[in-house]
This record gives C-alpha cells, sequence and structure tokens, in this order.
C-alpha cells in the first residue's frame, strides 16, 4: 500500500463531488467531515478546543492569585515549553512505531487525569505554586506526546486531495477556540469559581477519548519495518528532513514569520501608550484578539483556496501577506486600523498554517509523518516564545511600533530572500 493510501474503512466510502457553485466556491469546503472517522475526530476537537482554553486561562490565573507576581506566571509558561521540547519529537517517533489510535487513546486518557488533579488541587486550597507548574509540565509532556499522532492520523482518514480542506477545519476550530475559551473562562469564574474550569476541561477530554476510541486501527503500514522510539529514530526524523528540501522549507517559513514578526510580547505596551485614549482594557482584549477572529473569518472562507494545487506559493505568499499586515499594524495609530491589520494578519496565518500543514502530510511518507509533526509542535509552540524574547528586546531598544513594523518588513524580505534563493517551495504542487 503505498503511503498516502488508505483503507475504505479508515475513510468511508468515496462521497461524490458535486461542482461547487455560487457561494459554495469560497465558503468552508467541508468535505472531509464526509468521512466517518475523521469526523468523529473533529467533532471532539469542538468540545476540547474550548475546555484546554479553560485550563490555559486558569493556571496563570490561579499562579497569579497565589503569588502576586507576573514573573511567576512567566515561568509557568516556560515549565509547559521544556517538556513539550523534549516529548514532542519523541512523540512522533513513537506515533511512528505504534498504532497511533492506541497512543492517542494513552494521552488523551493522561491530559484528563492531569486535568482532574489540577481541579483536586484547586478544590482542596493547596496553593502550591510548584504543583502547579509540576501539573503543567506533565500535561504539557501528555500533549506533545498526542499532538504529532493526531495530526499525522489525519492523513489516514481522509485523501491526499482534502488535506487542506481537513487542515482548515481543524485549525478554525482551535482558532475559535482561542476566542471563545478566554472569554467563557471570565464569564464563569465569578460564577462557578476558577476549580471548576478544571473540571469542565476534563469532562470535555472525556468526549475525546470517546470519538478516538471510535476510530479505526492505525498501525505502522504493511512493509514498515518494525523499530525502537528511542534517540536513534529521533535523529532520523531530523536528518530526514534536512534531505527533503520542501519540508525543511516548510519549517524555515513558519520560523520566518512567527520569530520575525508574531508582536504579542507588545501588546500591553502599545495598549498602555499608543492606544491608551481607546482605553487601555479596550485595547489590550482587542489586539490579543484580532489574530484569532481573523484566523477564524480565513477558516470559514477556506473554500476560497482549500482546492488549491501550488501549495509552495500559497506558503510564500501569505508568509509575505502576514509580514505586511504586520508592518501596517506597527504603523498604525489608530486603534481599529490596527486591529483589522491585525485581522488581515490572522487570515494570512491561517492559510500558510493550511498548507504549511498538508505539505508535511503529503511530501513525508506515513512510517515519518509522526516525526515531522513532532517537530511541527515544537516550531509551532516555540517560534512565538522566542518572538516574545525578540519583541520585547527590540521593543524596549527602539520602541513598540518600531520593533514590530521592522519585524513585519524583516519577514517580507527574508521570505522573499529565501524563496528566491532556494526555488523547491515556491515549486511545490500536488
Amino acid at each position: 500500500m503505498d503511503a498516502n493510501e488508505s483503507t475504505t474503512e479508515e475513510r468511508g466510502p468515496e462521497p461524490q463531488a458535486p461542482r461547487r457553485r455560487g457561494r459554495r466556491r469560497w465558503v468552508m469546503d467541508i468535505r472531509p467531515l464526509r468521512r466517518p472517522a475523521y469526523r468523529r475526530l473533529w467533532v471532539s476537537t469542538i468540545v476540547t478546543a474550548v475546555g484546554s482554553q479553560l485550563t490555559a486561562v486558569a493556571v496563570p490565573k490561579q499562579i497569579y492569585d497565589i503569588t502576586g507576581s507576573s514573573a511567576w506566571v512567566g515561568a509557568a509558561s516556560l515549565a509547559g515549553l521544556v517538556p513539550l521540547i523534549v516529548f514532542a519529537p519523541w512523540g512522533g517517533a513513537i506515533a511512528d512505531t505504534m498504532d497511533r489510535r492506541k497512543l492517542l487513546l494513552i494521552t488523551n486518557c493522561g491530559i484528563a487525569v492531569t486535568s482532574l488533579l489540577f481541579w483536586l488541587q484547586a478544590f482542596v486550597g493547596l496553593e502550591s505554586v510548584g504543583a502547579l507548574m509540576l501539573l503543567l509540565a506533565v500535561q504539557q509532556a501528555f500533549w506533545g506526546l498526542n499532538a504529532p499522532a493526531r495530526t499525522a492520523s489525519i492523513a489516514r482518514l481522509v485523501p491526499e486531495d482534502e488535506l487542506p480542506a481537513a487542515g482548515a477545519l481543524g485549525s478554525t476550530v482551535m482558532q475559535t477556540g482561542q476566542v471563545a475559551g478566554p472569554l467563557l473562562a471570565g464569564a464563569l469564574i465569578p460564577v462557578i469559581g476558577l476549580p471548576e474550569l478544571y473540571l469542565i476541561d476534563a469532562l470535555a477530554l472525556c468526549v475525546t477519548v470517546w470519538a478516538v476510541y471510535r476510530l479505526p486501527a492505525l498501525p505502522p503500514l504493511a512493509g514498515t519495518a518494525v523499530r525502537r522510539a528511542g534517540v536513534k529514530e529521533i535523529a532520523a526524523g531530523f536528518r530526514y528532513i534536512s534531505g527533503h528540501t520542501v519540508l525543511l522549507l516548510s519549517f524555515l517559513a513558519d520560523i520566518i514569520a512567527m520569530v520575525l514578526g508574531m508582536p504579542r510580547a507588545l501588546f500591553p505596551q502599545l495598549a498602555s501608550q499608543t492606544y491608551a485614549p481607546y482605553g487601555e482594557g479596550l485595547a489590550l482584549g482587542l489586539l490579543f484578539a484580532a489574530i484569532p477572529i481573523g484566523a477564524v473569518l480565513g477558516g470559514l472562507f477556506s473554500g476560497t483556496f482549500s482546492r488549491a494545487r501550488r501549495h509552495g506559493r500559497l506558503v510564500i505568499g501569505a508568509v509575505v501577506a502576514w509580514g505586511v499586515a504586520i508592518a501596517g499594524f506597527g504603523l498604525s495609530r489608530n486603534l481599529w486600523i490596527a486591529v483589522a491589520f491585525l485581522a488581515l494578519a490572522g487570515v494570512a496565518d491561517m492559510v500558510s498554517m493550511v498548507f504549511r500543514g498538508a505539505i508535511l502530510l503529503s511530501a513525508a511518507t506515513d512510517e515519518m509523518r509522526g516525526r515531522m509533526q513532532g517537530v511541527f509542535t515544537v516550531v509551532v509552540a516555540g517560534g512565538p516564545r522566542l518572538a516574545d524574547v525578540l519583541h520585547g528586546t527590540a521593543g524596549s531598544a527602539f520602541g513598540p511600533r518600531t520593533a514590530v513594523a521592522g519585524g513585519g518588513i524583516l519577514v517580507v524580505v527574508v521570505m522573499l530572500a529565501l524563496a528566491a534563493a532556494v526555488p523547491a517551495l515556491r515549486r511545490y504542487r500536488v
């Protein structure tokens, strides 16, 4: 069986693909939802996308309530990043050596138990920052083991031409969760209290466990060599990336966009200085919400691009568009214009995310997909955090607006230079 093939049981029967007319040409492409296995996985994501954000709000809120220090909140973020960097590549190697459904069951149960422990420590009033950071590290370790298997499984559940649409569906749900989850958390804390946020997340994870249980078995394809998921296999994944230029370029495109162009570390300073006349609280909320909102809008209208075949050019164009939008944001003194530029950046980020994900799933063989997704998880999680350090330093040295605009311009220049110097990405198509 070819690396891009799968059984009828996994994908379901081939649905008819009628010609899209009128508004159906530009609204979200929902063809992957006709595949029963993928539909189960996607529906579970709707629930957990919001639930996970409740915990993402509750942990820093509880740490700040205990310590009164933002420095401890930042330290907790680092405590979550380190195990993710360690366990995501290992999780990718494991996903390439065992039944991915079984790995998803184990890791989702682990995340759910961790959420229950979060609830328990809050319910009994433990008030231990050390316990919170330990639980966060364990949770992120499980998530690092889970994420590569989850994403790599998609290529076994939908055909190759539907991978961009599947990516848009999944990313739209996750971005919606990033908007709705924090808003829901802010509304629920005064009503039901902080501990119950953890409990809701744990219950939501039960839906995910059920959905994964209903998936077909996803063992390594026939003919794949039996391996152990050790350091040797992780190293083999990195060698595979270095030997496949288009995969390496897809990672570099995300690093360029996020490290040079993600300005979120400067949002508080911009809200208190540049946009203070609009109200600092309003400005801060709008700045943080604008990119996810733009990404959701991009997903809802993903029918305009999800059937495109020149994936490489779309990644390049999306990263350049991100850089232009970020530069425009940095130059804007009007809050509403600034928010509009950030929303456009969110649309560009959605397009980039969709096609980078499709490239990783289509250009890599099935026996390497888990490891590619492990590296992808580290890049996606680590890039914005490196950007926080870079932009925070540049903002202090040159001023926030100059740092943001300069970063956006650098994204455009570096991405175009890379595309010109190494043509493999711009030539890639399916």
